[in-house]
């Protein structure tokens, strides 16, 4: 079997690295992103696809667009006989979508037909969902609306943050896709239609998004920081600075205060930080200020960057 693999992120990277274990000599070509710049230097980084794909000595090709330029001949030199793809991050012209014998089977990182489009993880925990999986489809013309091939989920907490369902997501996707190619070889492989009707979209993430709102439920909150935690942060401004918040929990207690303030402190240990919200109280326990690297509560309190007297944004409005 011919394998094209398309994808960008570490999420794909992962995809690939199983893909490759199983089917070592099969893949004729990798197409990812362009390199982009990165940190202060803007130095041109290598996607991780990209990185992964050259030590494990496969052909690379980074289009900027597929409609425009001439993949269609190298996908004719490649001939694949299936193209998998996993966060490539671009639409599949048709022609593309047309050409493998097997079609394009898609590594989509939520419970189809839920969260369709680019943010599937992020939304599913800020809508505070308690179960959260990855589907293998057939791809389509339309926004992740292809058969599904496959599914697999667990359960998730409060405790579970973005940083660790993605990781263990990425891997449950590399092996459902390997089993799965192997069952559309083999002719066992059962498509399942989607239901429109229950249908959610995840739209791209926004720096809006990231920004906290002392005015939402405390667990409105915590959902949104466990989405961007341990990057890139979920961001909310004292009168010290910006700050991103890596480590909350929810306290059963009712609010002595205006949203934003500060309810309670301390510095000692670990330290305590409890601040109001409109139906109970937030305990933030690790934090980024601004230029700084993560800290305790208690490191927080102790360099003097909040008082009782503080209160945070609580517009809701970018930081």
């Amino acid at each position: 079997m011919r394998i094209v693999f398309m994808g960008t992120p570490e999420f794909a990277e992962t995809a690939l690295r199983a893909i490759h274990a199983a089917y070592p000599d099969s893949i004729v070509g990798v197409v990812s992103r362009v390199d982009t710049p990165k940190n202060r230097g803007h130095a041109m980084t290598p996607p991780p696809v990209k990185k992964a794909a050259l030590e494990l000595g496969l052909l690379v090709y980074q289009p900027l667009n597929l409609k425009k330029e001439n993949f269609e001949e190298t996908l004719k030199e490649w001939n694949p006989d299936i193209i998998v793809v996993a966060a490539y991050g671009k639409i599949l012209p048709k022609y593309v979508l047309d050409f493998p014998k097997y079609g394009c089977i898609n590594i989509h990182a939520s419970i189809l037909p839920r969260y369709r489009g680019a943010a599937p993880i992020q939304r599913a925990i800020m809508a505070g969902e308690t179960e959260i999986g990855v589907t293998i489809m057939q791809m389509a013309e339309g926004l992740d609306t292809g058969d599904m091939l496959a599914k697999a989920s667990f359960p998730i907490t409060s405790a579970d943050v973005y940083g660790t369902i993605h990781d263990r997501l990425a891997e449950i996707g590399g092996s459902l896709c390997v089993e799965t190619m192997a069952s559309i070889v083999n002719g066992t492989a059962v498509a399942e239609k989607q239901d429109d009707t229950l249908s959610t979209y995840a739209a791209k993430i926004e720096k809006a998004d990231r920004t906290l709102d002392l005015t939402k439920t405390t667990a409105e909150i915590v959902n949104t920081v466990r989405a961007f935690s341990p990057a890139p942060g979920a961001e909310a401004k004292l009168p010290s600075g910006k700050v991103k918040l890596t480590v909350v929990s929810a306290l059963d207690e009712a609010p002595t205060g205006e949203p934003g303030t500060v309810a309670y402190l301390s510095p000692k240990g670990q330290g305590k930080l409890v601040v109001n919200t409109v139906d109970g109280k937030l305990s933030i326990e690790r934090l980024i200020p601004e230029g700084k690297k993560e800290m305790s509560a208690g490191d927080f309190i102790r360099g003097r960057r909040i008082t009782e007297t503080d209160r945070f944004e609580i517009t809701g409005e970018t930081v």
